[in-house]
């Protein structure tokens, strides 16, 4: 279970820098180098003769070389700034735009540098100072478009990839709502049901309290279905029940500290939300005598964390492992922001934004 849970705000990174397809890519490379070459084309057939003027001889060496290279250094920007951030993308958006124009600027210049080199040694012709000073000019307006381009494509991923996630979502919570439909039995029948065997059991103080609790729990799980959000207060009252029954069966192996300030009890969540992340760290840890189970609930920068140490069951544990993915879902589709979950140094910590 611990091993498989990474945080899943990375989620969003990973999308703005999913790869482009080389397809993609060399279409538009090529276009550019054809747009640009053209001139060169033309003139090589005397098409515009007062283009001979800005220019060294034409010839096919010469053409066929500046093709060449500026395919090549069409593609490599683009590459630059799409698929080759990915090396870097753990880094923050400063660093990763300042190592951007450190290297688009290093690409710049080497292939500039090395296309004259080039051209002298195989055209056998040294450009002049008007051919050279327009190389410069148009390799740099080439790569401003080159990068727009990339801006526009990676924009495109980006939003393809939110539509595809929204939809994901709306598909989602029809099928939580269809599953709910179906699953929906009569209350009014587990009620009288409740009653009734409190009324067995009405001399067993215990049992008729713990009956209690999970008549309160069923009627807050049936009110909350019907809202989006509930107030802190309203969950913590909830959560405190939940936490009665499970200390019904663990007794003194079981504990949970709550260490939130008054003044949030108002702060909306997702319905069931602290419950179901109980829930998980009961499932999924060793609760005995030698390895009491202790969760830790409190406040963190805006964030309302849920914590306990890693104590892994040795027993198989039957879980669909869905409850966590299913929290996100939640917080993505009513507050559009993601939970955020973590494993490291033995401690098992979920952050719930709520603010």
């Amino acid at each position: 279970m611990y091993k498989t849970v990474h945080y899943i705000s990375k989620k969003r990174k990973r999308l703005e820098y999913k790869n482009i397809k080389q397809s993609a890519l060399l279409r538009i490379a090529l276009l550019i180098t054809v747009l640009v070459n053209l001139p060169r084309v033309l003139q090589l057939y005397n098409i515009l003769e007062g283009l001979a003027e800005s220019f060294t001889h034409a010839s096919v060496k010469d053409v066929i070389i500046r093709i060449t290279f500026l395919f090549l250094f069409s593609w490599g920007v683009l590459q630059l700034n799409t698929n080759w951030k990915l090396l870097y993308s753990h880094l923050n958006i400063y660093k990763r735009s300042v190592i951007t124009s450190i290297l688009n600027t290093i690409l710049f210049f080497t292939t500039v540098f090395l296309l004259i080199y080039v051209h002298e040694v195989i055209a056998g012709e040294v450009m002049n100072y008007s051919d050279k000073g327009l190389l410069y000019f148009v390799y740099f307006m080439v790569q401003v478009i080159a990068i727009f381009t990339a801006r526009i494509l990676q924009f495109q991923i980006i939003h393809q990839a939110d539509i595809a996630e929204k939809e994901m979502l709306q598909r989602q919570n029809l099928q939580n709502e269809l599953s709910a439909l179906r699953n929906q039995i009569n209350p009014h029948f587990l009620f009288n049901s409740l009653n009734s065997l409190n009324s067995l059991i009405r001399d067993n103080k215990e049992a008729t309290n713990f009956v209690n609790k999970l008549s309160f729990m069923y009627r807050y799980i049936l009110q909350s279905g019907q809202e989006d959000f509930v107030t802190l207060r309203e969950e913590l009252k909830f959560l405190k029940t939940y936490v009665y029954l499970i200390k019904t069966r663990y007794r003194d192996r079981f504990d949970i500290e709550i260490n939130i300030d008054d003044s949030l009890y108002y702060e909306k969540i997702p319905a069931l939300a602290l419950q179901l992340l109980v829930e998980n760290a009961v499932k999924h840890n060793e609760i005995s005598g030698s390895n009491p189970l202790l969760v830790k609930l409190y406040v963190e920068n805006n964030y309302l964390v849920v914590e306990n140490a890693i104590k892994s069951r040795a027993t198989f544990v039957d879980s669909t492992g869905q409850g966590l993915a299913n929290i996100n879902k939640r917080y993505l589709l009513l507050k559009q922001k993601h939970i955020s979950i973590s494993d490291t140094d033995g401690i098992f910590k979920v952050k719930l934004p709520i603010n």
